[in-house]
Order: structure tokens, then sequence, then C-alpha cells
């Protein structure tokens, strides 16, 4: 099918005037239309659902919690890649050319890889932040604080941002492959070339996070289990509290496993392209970094199915109801 839907492509070159330029691989016009419709909604899907989410967390004071801080400020780093990332690669995947320049080629990436980590680590944050809620309870409110959350959230900006600022603003994620990047640029292009040291680096930041949270919630579904049965014997108000900490968990846990899933494609391949010499195909790469950008675009979907409070959120914010005095102070949940 895929060679189907490449056959309508003819080589040109993104700059015909210009000595050294890319090719450029054109599409004909149905599969551009339906590239630029796919992109289009991902792209629409990150930034507007995530608007929401930050919006419905700030505004309704019964979402101010630890946990939803933590939500809204990940939300912030979906919400940075529908505007900084998604659009600009859009047009690099379907007209195969970089049309914005170097530099910006390097902000882009440097947003890219920034985002990325940071959404990874508030992930991070979150499944600790849920592991303490399910299995010590009565002391969560005292150990899990809005200022412990305001830490991690700090962290979770800072250091992605410093360390994508550092390897690519200096330029040090190519060192020693200058003729490899010299054979491989031209004028058009905007793929960066990293250095074997620099994946071992990205690999570990990846993978060190994903099993910490992959421990934490096996932990905390074994652990909830256990409560279930405890509490479906006392009643009341223990089963209510008890069931909302486990969905919480459950569906925190859902956006875990949906960001793994989409991230982990373009980390293997990452590590595969150092060692084989950047061999990747470029339609490849591509379908596999949009892969990884829908994740952006997914997690407010996944909101909406299993929080029905963010499901009324919406519904107040989109009929205007928002905007009346007071209604900040609107429950959301009994």
């Amino acid at each position: 099918y895929l060679a189907a839907f490449l056959r309508g492509q003819t080589e040109q070159m993104c700059f015909a005037n210009l000595n050294g330029s890319c090719v450029k691989t054109t599409y004909s016009a149905g599969p551009r239309v339906i590239l630029y419709t796919v992109f289009s909604i991902g792209a629409m899907l990150a930034v507007f659902g995530n608007l929401l989410v930050v919006t419905s967390i700030l505004h309704f004071k019964q979402l101010h919690s630890p946990t939803n801080f933590l939500i809204a400020s990940l939300a912030c780093a979906d919400f940075l890649v529908g505007v900084t990332v998604m659009p600009f690669s859009m047009v690099r995947s379907v007209e195969s050319c970089w049309y914005f320049g170097p530099s910006f080629c390097t902000f882009h990436t440097c947003c890219d890889v920034a985002f990325c980590y940071s959404s990874l680590f508030h992930l991070c944050f979150i499944s600790i932040d849920r592991y303490i809620a399910v299995t010590d309870p009565l002391l969560y409110p005292t150990k899990f604080t809005v200022s412990v959350s305001g830490i991690c959230i700090g962290l979770s900006w800072i250091l992605p941002l410093v360390y994508s600022g550092a390897v690519f603003f200096t330029g040090a994620h190519d060192d020693g492959l200058e003729e490899l990047v010299s054979a491989l640029s031209c004028v058009g292009g905007c793929r960066p070339v990293i250095n074997q040291f620099w994946i071992l680096i990205d690999l570990l930041l990846f993978f060190i996070p994903t099993f910490v949270m992959i421990i934490l919630y096996s932990n905390i579904f074994l652990v909830a289990q256990k409560q279930a049965i405890k509490i479906a014997n006392i009643g009341g108000k223990a089963e209510a509290s008890g069931k909302r900490e486990r969905k919480a968990a459950k569906t925190l846990g859902i956006t875990v496993i949906a960001f793994l899933i989409s991230w982990l494609p373009y980390m293997i391949d990452a590590l595969i392209d150092v060692l084989g010499e950047f061999m990747t195909p470029s339609y490849v790469y591509e379908i596999l970094c949009w892969f990884a950008y829908y994740n952006s675009a997914v997690n407010p979907l996944i909101y909406a199915l299993f929080y029905p409070w963010f499901r009324r959120a919406i519904k107040l914010i989109l009929s205007g109801q928002a905007l009346k005095d007071s209604s900040s102070t609107i429950r959301l949940f009994s």
C-alpha cells in the first residue's frame, strides 16, 4: 500500500537555483492532501486539546491539586509540540524540504528534544505521585504537596531545556562526525546527525525514567488490587475514595503506555541508525517522527475518555459558562 501511495512521486530540487540543494520528492495531489489533512488534524488536536486541559485545571478550583498541576504542565509541553514543532515538521514531511533556514532548524530540533523529555519527566513524576497516593494514602497529602509538585514541574522543564540547548546550540551533537555531516548535508535539509555518545545519553535519559515508571505502576496495580478487596468490605466514603485513586492511577498508566508506544519505535531506530551509519530512509524517519508527535494529540483524548470532570469542564468552557462570575467554584465531581 505504501509503495502504491508513493508511486506518484517525482524528484526535483528544493532550491533549483542553488548548488548543493537537497533533492525534493514531490507527491501527486491526492497523497499531498491526505498527508496535510492527517498532520493538520494531529497538530490541531495537540494545540486545542491540551489548551482545554490547561484551561480546565487552572480555571476550576476543585481541580487544583498536586497531580492535576503536573498534568496541566504536561499538557503545556504537548501544546508547545503542537505550536512549535508539528506545523514545521508537517511542511518538511510533505515537501521533503526545509524552507525555514538552518538557525530555525536548530531551534526546531531543540524544541523537539526538549518537549519530548519534558513530557517523559512529567510522566515519571506523576507515576511517583500516584505511587505515594495509592500505597500511602494517609500520609500522601503531607508528602506530595503543591510545593513538591512545583519542584517536580520546575525540574521537568529546566533539565530538558538545558540539555537540548547544550547539545544542539553548541554543536556538540555531531562532534567527530564532520565528514559524515559534510557528505549528508544539503541546502533544504533538517535532519540532525547525532554521534554515538549523545545517542547513548539520549537512550539513558529515555529508558531510566521508563523503567522507573514501569516498576512503580506495576507496584501500584498490585497494591490497588489488594486494597480493592479490603475497601469493598468497608464501603462508603473509603470505597469511593479508593476507587477514585485507582481510576486516576489507571488513567495515567494508560497515558504512560501511550507515550511509550509512540516514542519507543523512534528511540530504537535512533540506536539502529547510529550503529548503521544513518541508513534509515527519510520517509521511515518521518513516519516514526509523526508517530511520536501524535502522542501530544492523544493525551487529551485519553483524559476525555476516562475523566468525567474533564468532559464536564469542556462543556462549560465551550458553552461560555466558564466566563460567568464564580464559575471557577463549580463542582465538577462529588
